[in-house]
């Protein structure tokens, strides 16, 4: 692949900062799983020992929200809700049939959801996680409110696995998009199929950079 054929989509901090909370997530749903499900408790062994998951389990979920904060604010203004949204939300059938519509800017609409709805389930899983956070907070909290924060917890990480779950699919499905977080870059053919206006707008800044 000629470098004059690719361009930039993911610089190397940005490609850092989403591995780190893929990671971070990976730890935390694998040993909340094991929390959840009696028969899962062999999975808290991915933080060591049982004893050590609950320790090591909030703290990696600690570092998971901190990073994605700093992915919001990298992303947020890229994720607004368009008139074109609406268009692609509209034809998603094309969708389905891996057919692009609209004129797609750095994201699509299912990507924002994704976004958004990572960011939601994110801060309840923070608010609830520090309610039930034993020794350190719990005790602060009245037994009613640390069992509807357990269950809010426990709803809120299910979400956010599905949620995940349909990122995973969706980079894995669109050829290119794993290359994209992995290598940083993206093929032009495939920004102006997948990304157009986000493509247009890369160019237009080139040009003026070059004036």
């Amino acid at each position: 692949m000629k470098k004059r054929d690719t361009i930039v989509r993911y610089t190397a901090p940005e490609r850092i900062n989403h591995w780190i909370t893929a990671f971070c997530f990976m730890l935390a749903a694998i040993s909340g799983l094991g929390f959840f499900f009696p028969s899962f408790n062999w999975l808290m062994y991915v933080l060591g020992t049982p004893q050590l998951a609950r320790i090591l389990h909030p703290f990696v979920g600690v570092v998971m929200f901190a990073s994605f904060i700093i992915m919001f604010f990298r992303y947020w203004h890229h994720n607004l809700i368009n008139k074109e949204d609406i268009f692609w939300a509209k034809n998603i059938r094309k969708i389905i049939a891996n057919e692009e519509v609209g004129d797609v800017g750095r994201y699509n609409l299912g990507q924002k959801f994704v976004f958004w709805s990572a960011i939601l389930l994110l801060i309840l899983l923070l608010v609830s996680g520090v309610i039930i956070w034993r020794p350190w907070f719990a005790p602060a909290f009245p037994i009613p409110v640390i069992r509807f924060g357990l269950m809010l917890h426990s709803f809120a990480a299910v979400g956010l696995i599905v949620v995940i779950m349909v990122h995973i699919y969706a980079a894995l499905w669109v050829k290119g998009t794993i290359t994209a977080m992995v290598e940083g870059w993206v093929t032009k053919s495939w920004a102006k199929k997948h990304h157009p206006r986000w493509y247009r707008e890369l160019r237009q800044k080139q040009e003026k950079s070059t004036e």
